[in-house]
């Protein structure tokens, strides 16, 4: 005897398409059992169709008034569209039916938590749990609707109710890992991950988020441990190898990042930000006419990708065709006017090409969008130090020194500014200060001013801090 379906198959439910379209055609009327207006409201919904899904819910409830299945794919599909309201009227009808079935309480949570009500949606969800089986994937939505509310801590412990009773549920581990990013907890969801991939050592896509959250920890070497684990067990996982790539990059390790990252193209298609991280490694290694063709492959496919834009730049500076750099970098900053590399890449463009008051401008921009960039204020200062504008130049390492008092290549660019414009007591001060935060780096005061060297008192003080 073959065992019966209860479900129509392909060849089955076309048929039954093409005769409820038959239907609609010849404005008559055809009489379908459920199985088969279900097969139909099936055949829209996955072709996307929600309105000709609803039509045929529609012509099903006529046709079937007491089973509640076609007022809750209705009700669905009346959610899936926004109309709420409709939504919960499809729903009343339904729980006059059947009272207890958990569907309705379920469905009629997701709408009260896409409309913004989330102690109603609550209520539902946990009106639902009391009466269905899936309790996983109603564990999930409350934790939807904790996460809407931004309580991610509620979030996480109905995640984790889900993954105790469904521990494949990919979308539930997705989000696990959203909330621990969000709350900014990266070493509980290492050991959240850690004690998970226990049970479940072979879920690729545990042993991806545990590679991100040590990757976000800045754990590199364990990060890609944690990615390759996850491609060894999924090879096609072409994610863990764009992560491992990055990390990669984070370690200076630029052959073996761009090796690994050419290895999702026989995973996946290219895309402009696997062509630019291409870019970036090939920039990294010098090689920057083979870099410019991966920052233009980006550019190409994604007009919109700063970070390609300005990469050509880099490489054109490189081989000191500052000009024509300059004009890739503006078309950086295009889209992204606030990114301080890039204001710093034109700053320092702009004086090659000897622009200094745009030079001026740039590096002003380049210390208001990140005033911890010690290299910038160092860079301005010097702008006006070589017109001879010396109290410009101490008033803004003056500034630099404010923003960061622990940097001592700061103190000794002052010393040198203080010398220069026959401030000697002053610069005694700063030269202490900069020997007592970082005695080793007092060289950079000889580097800047060579002359300073066989200065008497300079040396004596010195001797004070550094050991001979």
């Amino acid at each position: 005897m073959e065992e019966e379906f209860d479900f129509e198959s392909p060849e089955e439910r076309k048929i039954s398409v093409d005769r409820y379209e038959e239907m609609i055609r010849n404005e008559d009327q055809y009489f379908f059992d459920s199985k088969a207006f279900e097969g139909i409201i099936d055949y829209y919904i996955e072709k996307n169709d929600p309105i000709k899904a609803l039509q045929v819910a529609d012509y099903a409830i006529n046709q079937h008034p007491f089973d509640i299945t076609f007022l809750l794919k209705q009700a669905q599909l009346y959610s899936s569209t926004q109309q709420f309201d409709k939504a919960l009227h499809a729903l009343a009808k339904a729980e006059l039916l059947e009272p207890s079935e958990g569907d309705i309480f379920f469905i009629r949570g997701g709408v009260y938590g896409s409309r913004g009500q989330f102690n109603e949606a609550k209520e539902q969800l946990f009106q639902a749990l009391s009466l269905s089986d899936n309790k996983d994937e109603i564990y999930f939505h409350i934790s939807v609707v904790y996460q809407g509310e931004g309580d991610f801590e509620k979030a996480i412990y109905y995640l984790k109710k889900t993954l105790e009773l469904n521990m494949e549920n990919q979308e539930a581990l997705y989000e696990l890992a959203y909330c621990y990013d969000i709350l900014d907890k990266q070493e509980e969801s290492v050991e959240f991950y850690k004690k998970y991939i226990d049970s479940e050592p072979y879920s690729y896509y545990a042993w991806y988020n545990l590679g991100n959250a040590y990757h976000k920890l800045t754990q590199y070497p364990e990060a890609i441990d944690a990615y390759d684990y996850a491609i060894l067990i999924k090879e096609n996982f072409s994610s863990a190898y764009f992560n491992k790539g990055n990390a990669l990059v984070n370690l200076d390790r630029y052959q073996e990042a761009l090796e690994v990252y050419k290895q999702t193209f026989e995973y996946e298609k290219p895309s402009a930000d696997t062509y630019c991280a291409i870019g970036e490694c090939l920039e990294k290694l010098e090689q920057m006419e083979e870099a410019r063709v991966f920052y233009k492959k980006a550019v190409k496919m994604d007009g919109d990708l700063a970070d390609a834009w300005f990469g050509i730049g880099v490489t054109l500076d490189f081989e000191e065709r500052h000009f024509e750099s300059l004009h890739f970098y503006k078309k950086a900053l295009e889209l992204d006017d606030a990114n301080p590399d890039y204001w710093f890449a034109i700053a320092d463009a702009r004086y090659k090409l000897k622009q200094i008051d745009l030079a001026q401008e740039a590096y002003a921009k380049v210390v208001a969008l990140n005033p911890l960039d010690v290299d910038a204020w160092l860079d301005y200062s010097s702008i006006f130090f070589e017109q001879d504008k010396v109290d410009e130049a101490i008033e803004i390492v003056s500034e630099a020194i404010t923003n960061n008092p622990e940097a001592a290549e700061l103190y000794f660019r002052m010393v040198a500014y203080l010398f220069a414009n026959g401030k000697y007591n002053d610069a005694i001060v700063f030269l202490e200060l900069g020997l007592a935060t970082d005695p080793e780096k007092h060289h950079i005061l000889f580097d800047y001013l060579p002359q300073l060297q066989g200065n008497h008192i300079i040396s004596e003080i010195i001797k004070k801090y550094t050991p001979k």
